[in-house]
């Protein structure tokens, strides 16, 4: 017994004698190894810090004259990089994918920067995204439908995110207007007709920023028009809807489905699967458009479908509340899908990454759902929803006169409405301008008063940007002595609760149903000539 304890013990003594030895050569070795890797990483990531700060200067909103030659640089910079130093970009915005991820062939887009347009151009307004796949299949297809339904008007395309535009420039050599290059591009090519039509959305921070950008510049063309977002007017609160929005959901539904392994909507309701529609979310007082369309899914019957936003807000779309909305209503499966007219970054990383916080994540992490599936899909690559952009740049076009279709020889031949009774009355206020209408809170109308047969309109605008109304054209608002329309403070509030104070008007009107003349001037001093009318009385209970 002895003789094996010693015999072991020293076996023992040896074994760990030998592992002493051998972990030393293993720590000396990975000593080694690391000090190497500390020697050769503190120029490598020298390399690749130099290229992060270049990514980073050149994710900016802002354009300067600088920009092009920072695009330049940028690319450069990175291309000369080991591809062990690319894994080492890192700064506030930039990262290998920047330049490293394949997002397809940018040789495939049309950037629309083309100069010689001639008279006419529908200039086709969009956020944009660094996708090259996507920007041909969301983007370019919008832009080709409105082309091939309007080929007497040249069609060209503006961004107005310049972090993407500068992506694409320094990533891909693609330059891409953003939205006073573009318009820069119109005056300089002598436009005289300009229709503007957004791809965002809704009537959101967006929308307000283009119609900003678009006014200066509106005494540089004999007319100009923006037309309608994708989801039409905002309304009041969630229960408004209307057909544009109602065509939108039929649209996206019909996607999802021909898209997934199911025949119907039906058919996937049954199975237990629910669609989620993820939009990206605003503070904007639009935000209630989300609602709304939750609001038309349940209208249409669409039980199954659900809207959510990357945003959160409005508070009942975020990720969390809708898990809970899909799981208390007994869906155990998911399909998710981008309620976005881009399948970009928000599509492919905040929907359908691999983090821990994007929404296929954050949905399997929650344990409620046998299978969720992710459909990376943008709204512009369907045809119906095309065809929907199509209808909103023939109405803008429409309201500029321009139109050659049959019926406007028919409006020719409308008779006056009959006269009012005296009295007081919620009418519809249109336009032949985007920029200049009813508040959105008060969708559309404006009060009508009656008295011996006399009508006037009162109508609340968006702004104190329009300073004075003319009862004519322009050119006699400018002589002397003529009486100008003077502006009344109102206040407006919207669906959210805000209030603002904004101009207000009392118009004469002349006949119902009829366009009449009302010129007006802005803080630029400028008249322009609008065409109004007034349409739809009702009365107002006393």
């Amino acid at each position: 017994m002895k003789k094996r304890t010693v015999k072991a013990l020293a076996v023992a003594l040896a074994m760990t004698t030998v592992f002493a030895m051998g972990s030393a050569n293993v720590f000396a070795e990975e000593e080694t190894e690391a000090a190497a890797a500390a020697e050769v990483s503190e120029e490598d990531q020298a390399a690749a810090d130099e290229v992060a700060a270049l990514i980073d200067a050149i994710y900016v909103q802002t354009w300067t004259e600088d920009t092009d030659e920072q695009c330049a640089a940028a690319k450069e910079a990175w291309d000369a990089l080991t591809d062990e130093q690319k894994e080492l970009v890192e700064g506030e915005n930039a990262d290998p994918d920047y330049f490293g991820r394949d997002t397809g062939d940018a040789s495939l887009d049309d950037a629309g920067n083309a100069d010689e347009i001639g008279e006419n151009e529908i200039l086709v307004v969009s956020f944009g995204t660094s996708f090259n796949d996507s920007r041909v299949e969301d983007i370019k297809a919008i832009e080709d439908a409105i082309a091939e339904a309007y080929p007497d008007w040249s069609v060209r395309r503006a961004f107005t995110a310049q972090i993407i535009i500068n992506h694409v420039q320094a990533r891909d050599g693609e330059s891409i207007d953003n939205v006073e290059q573009a318009l820069e591009r119109a005056v300089a090519n002598g436009v005289k007709n300009l229709v503007v039509q957004p791809t965002h959305l809704m009537h959101g921070a967006e929308y307000d920023e283009l119609m900003e950008a678009v006014e200066e510049y509106q005494d540089q063309f004999e007319s100009v028009v923006v037309a309608e977002p994708l989801l039409g007017e905002v309304g009041d609160d969630a229960t408004v809807i209307n057909e544009d929005k109602a065509a939108v959901a039929e649209a996206v539904v019909a996607a999802a489905v021909e898209s997934s392994d199911y025949d119907s909507l039906e058919a996937a309701a049954e199975d237990g699967t629910a669609i989620v529609l993820m939009g990206h979310g605003t503070s904007h007082t639009a935000k209630v458009s989300y609602s709304q369309m939750q609001t038309q899914m349940n209208e249409l019957g669409y039980d199954n479908v659900f809207i959510g936003t990357v945003e959160g807000e409005p508070e009942e779309t975020a990720c969390e509340n809708v898990i809970e909305a899909v799981a208390e209503a007994g869906y155990t499966k998911v399909i998710l899908r981008p309620l976005m007219v881009v399948a970009g970054d928000h599509a492919n990383n905040d929907m359908a990454g691999e983090d821990e916080d994007s929404w296929l994540s954050m949905f399997n992490a929650s344990g409620l759902f046998e299978s969720v599936d992710t459909q990376i899909e943008g709204l512009g690559r369907i045809e119906a929803i095309q065809e929907l952009y199509v209808e909103h740049t023939a109405a803008a076009i429409e309201s500029l006169g321009l139109s050659t279709d049959a019926d406007a020889d028919e409006a020719e031949d409308s008779t006056e409405t009959a006269a009012l009774a005296d009295g007081v009355y919620t009418v519809n206020f249109d336009t032949d301008s985007s920029m200049f209408h009813v508040n959105e809170a008060l969708d559309g109308k404006g009060t009508l008063t009656v008295e011996n047969g006399e009508m006037t309109v009162h109508v609340s605008l968006v702004s104190q940007s329009i300073v004075n109304l003319y009862y004519g054209l322009a050119a006699d608002a400018e002589t002397e002595g003529a009486e100008l329309l003077q502006p009344t403070i109102d206040t407006v509030t919207y669906s959210d609760g805000t209030t603002e104070e904004v101009y207000g008007f009392d118009i004469p009107v002349p006949a119902l149903d009829t366009e009449f003349d009302v010129a007006l001037i802005g803080t630029k001093g400028v008249w322009y000539d609008h065409k109004v009318s007034v349409s739809d009385p009702v009365a107002v209970e006393e």
